[in-house]
């Protein structure tokens, strides 16, 4: 779903705000008598201004030609009936109810709730627990049992000392003792976390349940959180198929100590460092919080550093060896530029009970729903044990159609709430009274009721819902016409695809490449005798034995099959077979030994696939808007236009 709409959200670039027009409004043009109206185009001209990447699409009459093709693809897509598919049908009410739970809640609990989450998060706690393990759904009995012997272990941990209590009753299976260490807001399961933040330093929580268990927490501190840290690295990996380069470890050990020796860490993550999409930035990274990164070897090594400047030792995660270097120490952010990261989380954990249970309060106020139940003694009258069997079946001279309650001009009857009760018998786990049982399940099929009855009218109750809702179902129609049309087709003719690849290969081609020794050190002196050595045919190993004495590096050398432009070369290097002359490179120098050479040369389709699949998408939809506009008729009311650019340029 996540690649569905984010190709969604492009195709809807050109959907109108709304699409209710004054009857004043100029026709801007038309697609088979169907009219655009200027006021759209303008709305979707400046809605869309600051996100075209073309400067071209600003241009009035380019970015006309555009939305008369959008408008085109949509024209096409109903004529098609792909509105009427199930699986658009499917997707597109799955995407109401989730938009909707955006707009179905309580404003001010969730806000309540997001400013508690961003405190939380802004501040981190060391704790320890000790748990009594209890099933979520266990009997009265047990439970009971369960919370004196978390009772009677908080009266030993405050007698005899927390850590000696814990120590002693973990066994790992009813019982758990553990440490804890630091943690912040989202990190625990939301009970925990509020004993935990609710607590005092040193002292030992009440007990509290979570679908654990039972649970005392003792808290040891409370700090502010570590915020974030801008670091760059040097990277080497393994790489088996690098006849000249060592083992990673001795290789990053090597660059360490030319750090050591004053050389430029920048200077050398760009010559060395194996993560391509960093070393051309000297190694920098992005921000990161603590938890974020998947190595906590990482993580815990970039905390460590103190000084912006500080250069770990090396160390080794999953990915290879690294070499850190501090660049910032940044605080966790304000809370305006978190909110919107702190709401999704709120509205994902166990704390969107509690603006559910706000908003069935606020909706019962609205459809003046009394929070009296009604009488329902004759539901706890056809109720008997097959309930708890999941066999019970409603009485063959069941009253349904009895009214029970009404929400706004819905009434609800008997036979509504007892399908509800035939359908959640399943869903009973433990035996208690009818009475209790029908209280409780009323309730449930109450708040059901009313979140169901708002979000169906949602549309007519709340315009921005509606606004966006239409953007979607646009936007959702030209996703599966292009799938279906272009995106596809492109994908299964393989025929074309050879054909367009065999009449454009000019534009698949390797440059002109070598195979090298590249030597890099930042002292000219060593690089004329490294020349030298291998002018006469000496072997990197014996040149690096006879260079890097007295255990200093002062020559690293990179080999393999490159282009020019490759990061451990020069940006004028000149590819020729032999020695070079030394080049000044990334505040050092390097000579480069070109073995052999590998003129431009074709790249095969299988070479070029993805590059040639995308150009034949391209191609085939330009032919295939082409075709639409020979399809459709298309008249534009010059002067309308004259206006709109008038009106656009007063802006």
């Amino acid at each position: 779903m996540t690649l569905r709409k984010s190709l969604t959200v492009i195709l809807i670039l050109f959907v109108s705000i709304a699409k209710a027009q004054t009857t004043s409004d100029e026709i801007l043009f038309t697609i088979d008598n169907e009219p655009v109206y200027t006021s759209e185009f303008i709305r979707v001209y400046n809605k869309n201004l600051d996100l075209v990447q073309d400067e071209s699409q600003k241009d009035v009459d380019a970015y006309l030609n555009l939305f008369i093709n959008y408008k085109l693809k949509l024209r096409e897509a109903m004529a098609l009936g792909l509105q009427d598919k199930a699986s658009y049908k499917k997707e597109f009410e799955n995407y109401k109810k989730q938009l909707a739970k955006n707009f179905v809640t309580d404003t001010k609990v969730t806000d309540a709730l997001v400013e508690e989450a961003y405190e939380r998060v802004a501040n981190e706690v060391k704790a320890s627990h000790i748990l009594v393990r209890v099933a979520e759904n266990a009997s009265p009995e047990d439970t009971l049992v369960a919370y004196n012997n978390i009772t009677k272990l908080r009266n030993r941990a405050i007698s005899e000392g927390f850590e000696k209590v814990m120590k002693e009753v973990h066994n790992g299976q009813t019982i758990f003792g553990e440490k804890l260490g630091y943690f912040s807001g989202f990190k625990m399961v939301y009970p925990f976390e509020n004993a935990a933040y609710k607590t005092n330093v040193g002292e030992i929580s009440q007990p509290f349940r979570t679908r654990f268990g039972y649970h005392i927490v003792k808290i040891y501190d409370k700090r502010k959180s570590r915020g974030e840290r801008t670091v760059a690295h040097i990277m080497v990996v393994d790489n088996p198929n690098d006849s000249i380069t060592e083992k990673a470890k001795t290789r990053i050990n090597e660059i360490y100590k030319k750090l050591n020796q004053g050389e430029d860490f920048e200077s050398l993550a760009r010559q060395f460092s194996e993560d391509k999409s960093t070393a051309n930035k000297g190694g920098l990274l992005a921000p990161f919080s603590a938890g974020s990164l998947s190595s906590q070897e990482f993580e815990d090594t970039a905390f460590a550093l103190k000084n912006v400047g500080d250069v770990s030792k090396p160390i080794k995660t999953q990915y290879g060896w690294h070499i850190l270097k501090l660049y910032d120490i940044k605080p966790v952010q304000p809370f305006s530029d978190l909110k919107p990261e702190m709401e999704m989380k709120v509205k994902g954990d166990v704390r969107s009970q509690l603006i559910d249970d706000a908003l069935v309060n606020k909706l019962k106020t609205q459809y003046k729903i009394s929070n009296e139940q009604p009488d329902l003694g004759y539901f706890i009258s056809i109720l008997n044990d097959d309930y708890f069997k999941h066999s019970w079946k409603i009485p063959i001279d069941f009253k349904g159609d009895i009214p029970l309650v009404k929400i706004a001009k819905t009434q609800l009857t008997y036979q509504d709430f007892g399908d509800f009760l035939l359908k959640s018998q399943r869903n009973t786990k433990e035996k208690a009274s009818f009475d209790q049982i029908v209280k409780k399940q009323y309730n449930t099929f109450l708040n059901n009721r009313l979140m169901q009855y708002q979000e169906d009218h949602l549309e007519e109750e709340n315009k921005d819902y509606a606004n966006i809702v239409s953007e979607y179902r646009d936007g959702l129609l030209l996703f599966d016409l292009m799938e279906s049309t272009i995106w596809n087709a492109s994908q299964t003719d393989t025929i074309a695809i050879q054909n367009y690849y065999n009449e454009h290969k000019d534009n698949y081609v390797w440059p002109e490449r070598m195979h090298a020794v590249v030597a890099s050190s930042s002292k000219e002196s060593v690089l004329k005798q490294v020349a030298e050595f291998l002018e006469k045919g000496m072997d990197v190993e014996d040149i690096k034995k006879t260079i890097n004495i007295n255990n200093e590096v002062n020559v690293i050398f990179t080999s393999g099959v490159m282009e020019a432009q490759d990061q451990a070369l020069p940006s004028n290097f000149e590819i020729k077979m032999g020695i070079s002359k030394i080049y000044k490179h990334n505040n050092s120098f390097v000579v480069v030994l070109v073995k052999e050479i590998y003129p431009p040369a074709f790249k095969s389709l299988d070479e070029a696939k993805g590059n040639v699949i995308g150009d034949y998408q391209t191609y085939k939809e330009k032919v295939w808007v082409g075709d639409l506009r020979n399809k459709y008729k298309i008249s534009i009311n010059q002067d309308a236009l004259n206006h709109a650019k008038s009106l656009l340029k007063k802006q």
